[in-house]
């Protein structure tokens, strides 16, 4: 089911959709301007890079990342990381820099200025208080570019697995800055699947990252396609199986997220992503 920036504030309809499938998508939540700044933007980001000094992989199938420092230690940072089909000779990287960036990440939105006026708002600061936050605090950002060709798959995961908090509270902003089909490898969900365990938890461990599982449970087949126009916003249960599929059409399928944990509880000291210099912030903190 699909709703409309103009039902916000959240009404009963949206939330007991939210509470029974663990996600939710409001069209027309930014402007194809407020879409286009951000496309603009990113690539403004990447033609400052110079890539021969660090070139880190990211690839969820074979974990290739995991303990990469330039990787753990990106948590109040702005980091660029490659797709793992992607030409990565000398040449190509120079001549092709566009085009072999799987996602920038993860302090976007405390550390650019574009970023941080698309990323908090009143509006967004609502809809977390709808969904039943106190004190919303945002983790972590991410421009995910999932390339025509060669943009990777994402396997299906949890997003609770790798940014835990006690008690559980992480929910996904996911943001459409094109439009995302089957064909460009848009998400797929399995609805009210957040209502099972969570299967696993990412640990990091003397600056070594672990896979702990803590239920053999299968995850429940994705069945729903999340085909969306650019300007839709997605909200993400941390708990939500969740999947995207290689994109191996001529179209690029450019994302915005960022993942929203509750202030008033503890942010394990084990996860992943740290930010030592960086103090979190909410929506209304620019």
């Amino acid at each position: 089911m699909y709703f409309d920036k103009s039902n916000l504030p959240l009404n009963n309809e949206m939330l007991s959709f939210w509470k029974d499938n663990g996600y939710l998508i409001i069209e027309n939540f930014k402007t194809q301007e407020e879409c286009d700044l951000l496309i603009k933007r990113s690539k403004k980001l990447i033609d400052q890079e110079d890539f021969n000094n660090e070139q880190s992989v990211f690839d969820t199938v074979s974990q290739i990342h995991n303990d990469d420092s330039y990787f753990l230690e990106s948590g109040d940072k702005i980091r660029f990381f490659f797709e793992e089909k992607a030409d990565l000779n000398k040449e190509n990287i120079k001549s092709n820099k566009q085009y072999i960036v799987n996602k920038i990440g993860h302090a976007l939105h405390d550390l650019d200025e574009k970023f941080i006026k698309f990323s908090k708002n009143n509006d967004l600061d609502q809809i977390a208080k709808g969904i039943g936050f106190e004190n919303p605090l945002l983790l972590q950002s991410m421009y995910i570019f999932k390339q025509p060709k060669i943009g990777g798959e994402v396997v299906c995961h949890q997003d609770s697995t790798f940014l835990i908090t006690e008690p559980e509270s992480t929910v996904g902003f996911w943001f459409a800055l094109e439009d995302a089909n089957k064909e460009n490898g848009c998400l797929q969900v399995a609805s009210g699947g957040h209502k099972g365990p969570l299967r696993k938890l990412f640990k990091r461990e003397n600056n070594k990252m672990k896979m702990e599982e803590l239920s053999s449970e299968p995850f429940p087949k994705t069945d729903t396609f999340v085909e969306v126009k650019k300007g839709s916003l997605v909200l993400l249960h941390g708990r939500l199986p969740h999947y995207s599929c290689e994109n191996n059409s001529e179209k690029s399928r450019h994302a915005y997220t960022f993942h929203v944990i509750e202030g008033n509880s503890k942010y394990l000291d084990y996860n992943w992503l740290q930010r030592p210099d960086l103090k979190l912030t909410g929506f209304s903190h620019a």
